[in-house]
């Protein structure tokens, strides 16, 4: 079945990337149109999602990453009209330069080819990856989780009908139909395949990453944390962990580690504990945070390389800046750190001595999204450092080829 699926896709590849710039944004902006007529369908096909004893079982913050409403069919609508407004990425070239044999050559950017997606619980990926996917010239293959595959199916079929409405192939797009692990399998052995990315928690992103032979972006594991500094602004700070941890907990950018130097600790954790504990928070704290909120759980050593995805936060106090990104260094996933500081030497160190694709001084880890970055959207985050890191847009999902302009010249025989 698959050999099947990449076959059409590359002949429905083909044929998208070599199309022109106006039309493919004018078939981003029929899938938008489209998104918004099927409205009522893809909704009843969510709560058909929603009653399945698969997404009963979830935790209430990744049911809600489940659920569609309106209001977010019409921003996922948004962000495809979004997407037509950027630059097309294709054909972008990096200027001629001559070699002194008189060789012209430039590098123009062009579509990867077929991608390959496997995602859970989150329909709205489909349509963001789609949008992404259909500007940059690129055919998809989603694999999407059981527990969301009826609403999947929904957004895919009228999405195919929009791009078959603007003149392009369908195939551009396809949907694995059975949610079975072996297709999931199956697609990390895809010959032929041009890239993988794996979206959702840190087992499936393991797995992926363990187990396939085709080329791989591991995207999505966010073990983040949120420094504060002794020189920090403890309101400034508070809002920017709530904001963090309580706006929307389900995801990979919000924060799972509080660390807090020891001077500030006092007068901050007790205030923290009070008011995240009002969202419903539970706080893991070690000794040190525990002698100054004794409520808290205490901590283990899961706890500080836990990626919760709900509202749970571990808490630690440190005794310096060093002691801060030795724990940062040893227990984070590279996706996105951040401080909270006043003083200088320290807001420098900390962005140029973190390692991860996304470093926030005085700002909330929860910016490292796609449309937050001017991205249109975004495929996934990469927290690898090979060919894209960080939120992946539209240039993310090309790649280069080097056009050569000459008159005859030859390297050997003359």
């Amino acid at each position: 079945m698959l050999e099947a699926m990449l076959s059409r896709a590359k002949a429905a590849q083909a044929a998208l990337g070599r199309s022109a710039t106006a039309e493919r944004d004018r078939a981003l902006r029929a899938m938008a149109a489209a998104v918004r007529a099927a409205t009522d369908d893809i909704l009843a096909a969510n709560r058909e999602d929603l009653a399945r004893p698969e997404a009963q079982a979830l935790s209430a913050s990744l049911r809600r990453r489940l659920e569609l409403s309106a209001a977010k069919l019409a921003d996922l609508a948004d962000g495809l009209e979004a997407v037509a407004a950027l630059p097309d990425p294709l054909g972008r070239g990096s200027g001629l330069r001559t070699l002194p044999n008189g060789l012209r050559l430039e590098q123009v950017r062009v579509p990867l080819g077929v991608i390959g997606l496997i995602y859970e619980s989150r329909p709205g990926v489909t349509v963001e990856a789609s949008g992404l996917a259909v500007k940059s010239g690129n055919a998809l293959i989603l694999r999407g989780g059981r527990e969301a595959l009826g609403s999947n199916a929904a957004l895919v079929r009228v999405l195919r009908g929009a791009l078959a409405d603007a003149g392009f192939d369908p195939d551009v797009l396809q949907l694995v139909p059975d949610p079975d692990r072996r297709w999931a399998t199956a697609l990390m052995h895809l010959e032929g395949l041009d890239l993988l990315i794996p979206r959702g928690g840190a087992e499936l992103i393991r797995t992926v990453a363990r187990e396939a032979t085709v080329p791989v972006i591991e995207t999505g594991v966010g073990n983040c944390h949120l420094y504060v500094d002794r020189a920090a602004d403890l309101d400034m700070a508070l809002a920017i962990l709530r904001d963090g941890k309580v706006g929307n907990p389900a995801v990979c950018n919000a924060l799972e580690t509080l660390l807090v130097h020891r001077e500030v600790a006092p007068a901050f954790l007790p205030r923290a504990y009070e008011r995240l504990s009002a969202d419903g928070v539970r706080f893991h704290g070690d000794a040190a945070a525990r002698a100054l909120v004794p409520a808290m759980e205490p901590a283990t050593e899961a706890d500080w390389a836990q990626e919760y995805l709900d509202l749970e936060l571990a808490v630690a106090v440190v005794d310096s800046l060093d002691q801060a990104l030795a724990h940062i260094a040893r227990y984070g996933t590279r996706h996105s750190e951040a401080i909270v500081t006043n003083d200088y030497a320290a807001g420098m160190r900390f962005h140029q001595e973190v390692d991860a694709a996304v470093v926030y001084w005085n700002a909330s880890t929860r910016f490292t999204d796609g449309f937050q970055f001017g991205l249109g959207a975004e495929v996934g985050i990469s927290t690898q450092k090979l060919h894209a890191r960080g939120p992946m847009g539209l240039e993310a999902l090309t790649t280069v080829k080097t056009l050569a302009w000459g008159a005859g010249q030859t390297r050997d025989l003359r």
